[in-house]
């Protein structure tokens, strides 16, 4: 299933900018002009990425595809440069292979970046901790006057939340991630999986106490923010100041693009 912005008319000479975010649970790839402003945004759902990790090559790279081919039937130009992102911490072949699924689908890399950096750059923080929950992970970055001065992840996510609300009512997994976008049984279903969320928030707390210095807010982002009650948790459990932003979902592939190289 696959979202799409509505139709955007942009000059032959004005400059784009790409992000791709390969998430556990969907894959987006945002598109926005020289001024950041958005031009195209279109998402599908996958089950490509486990734990942060990617563990199937080639559909990660035939869905980015798809969405490459849709961003240039929109916009009516070749899209040939895209950025990505990687929890934070990510080291290695993992890094690597995010490349090479950008690279796959027809496009040359510019950067990756670690994913609540570029969550960061849409929010415009200078101080303050971006926690960003996917399917597979919790993952923080702390700034300071605008830098990174901590990060960390672990494998806590999305995912998680959906084993516990499919061995609930014994279902299989597919059908358990269904009823959890269900969004007319919210209520229902974050009470049967807050104890996954208050690990989340404690995995949090943990980090920040590892980092040892004052932070006065928590920003939550990440696909997993379509259920509002994370913000209580967090706050009950980190008892700082916690806010959610509007469109939680997009924020990290917005700021992927953001940060990505204009062509």
């Amino acid at each position: 299933m696959a979202n799409c912005s509505t139709n955007v008319i942009i000059e032959d000479n004005t400059k784009i900018k790409v992000g791709v975010d390969l998430g556990t649970s969907s894959i987006v790839l945002v598109v926005v002009d020289e001024s950041n402003h958005p031009v195209f945004v279109a998402s599908e759902d996958a089950s490509v990425v486990a734990d942060g990790l990617v563990v199937n090559f080639m559909e990660a790279i035939s869905i980015v595809k798809r969405l490459k081919n849709k961003a240039e039937n929109q916009l009516q130009r070749p899209v040939t440069l895209a950025a990505g992102a990687v929890p934070p911490g990510t080291v290695g072949n993992n890094k690597k292979i995010i490349e090479n699924v950008i690279h796959g689908a027809g496009m040359e890399v510019t950067e990756i970046f670690d994913e609540p950096t570029a969550a960061a750059a849409v929010l415009n923080i200078q101080d303050g901790a971006v926690v960003d929950i996917g399917g597979g992970t919790t993952g923080i970055s702390i700034f300071n006057n605008g830098k990174v001065a901590y990060s960390g992840d672990e494998a806590t996510g999305g995912t998680h939340m959906t084993l516990v609300l499919a061995g609930h009512y014994g279902l299989t997994l597919e059908e358990g991630e269904i009823l959890k976008r269900d969004s007319t049984k919210y209520d229902e279903n974050f009470l049967i999986m807050q104890p996954v969320a208050e690990k989340m928030a404690s995995i949090t707390k943990k980090f920040l106490d590892d980092y040892g210095k004052k932070v006065k807010t928590i920003y939550l982002v990440g696909g997993m923010m379509m259920y509002p009650q994370f913000t209580r948790i967090f706050k009950v459990v980190t008892q700082l100041q916690v806010i959610q932003p509007n469109h939680p979902k997009y924020v990290t592939p917005l700021g992927i693009a953001l940060k990505s190289t204009a062509f």
